[in-house]
């Protein structure tokens, strides 16, 4: 194992590891009350309690669900109209207003509407999941498939390259880094407003979870499902990370990341 290896490996443990002792002195020594900051340790016994329990995992399962059916609508949404408004100035003229106005209202004031409109069930998160997740996806598509040097059109232009071809051997793959990079930030959203949803108005869900939890005033598992929901945030912005290298071994970005 290389020494720089030994390090990326080292230095975020070491930093953790400080991080957590600093927590645990600050607590003993200020005398800080369990009821509003725990220790490491007591947020782990309550972590390990929360592992073996089923009912955590039913509303984790709930919270994976409507973040990644969102996330999957903005991607499928963002990349289609992307694709459209950069073949067709007229559409962005037309509906890119809309689309940036709509980005820029609060999507939390939104949330209300969402649940009043769609219900207290999975729609209505799913909905906030894509409606947070999607203006990435769409702005990042729109310049990836606008960025195709000219000189490449000309060149399957004189080739005779028919439609498809075009857009499957050139705009795809110069397009698809930037927009899968898009997608790394879209899931992040997902999650956000899958849990904006279930603290607004859910049943289910671990932000559900976690407001009765800070309703019957347990600490230390509020922490847990924070670690939890921190836990599958990672997971699956590590699963596009990791797609997007699979997809993309050319790009730069994934050749300095190797």
């Amino acid at each position: 194992m290389s020494n720089q290896r030994v390090l990326r490996i080292a230095l975020p443990t070491l930093t953790v590891a400080v991080f957590f002792i600093l927590w645990t002195l600050y607590v003993r020594t200020a005398d800080v009350s369990a009821f509003i900051l725990p220790t490491p340790l007591e947020i782990l016994y309550a972590l390990v309690g929360m592992v073996g329990d089923a009912k955590v995992w039913h509303h984790a399962w709930i919270t994976v669900i409507e973040a990644v059916s969102g996330f999957l609508i903005a991607v499928a949404l963002g990349v289609f109209l992307g694709v459209a408004m950069a073949r067709v100035r007229m559409l962005e003229w037309a509906f890119k207003p809309f689309i940036v106005a709509f980005q820029l209202i609060p999507k939390i004031a939104l949330a209300p509407l969402f649940i009043l409109w769609f219900g207290f069930g999975l729609e209505s998160k799913i909905v906030i999941a894509a409606a947070l997740s999607f203006f990435p996806v769409f702005s990042n598509a729109l310049v990836a498939f606008r960025s195709v040097e000219p000189e490449d059109r000309d060149v399957f232009t004189i080739l005779q390259a028919g439609p498809l071809q075009r857009f499957v051997m050139l705009e795809l793959p110069t397009a698809l880094p930037v927009v899968l990079a898009g997608t790394e930030v879209a899931v992040v959203m997902a999650m956000i407003g899958a849990i904006v949803g279930e603290f607004i108005g859910g049943n289910e869900g671990l932000g559900y979870l976690a407001v009765s939890y800070l309703q019957e005033l347990r600490v230390p598992e509020l922490f847990g499902v924070i670690v939890f929901l921190t836990l599958i945030g990672l997971a699956l912005y590590t699963l596009i990370a990791r797609l997007r290298g699979w997809l993309t071994p050319w790009h730069a970005s994934v050749a300095k990341a190797e």
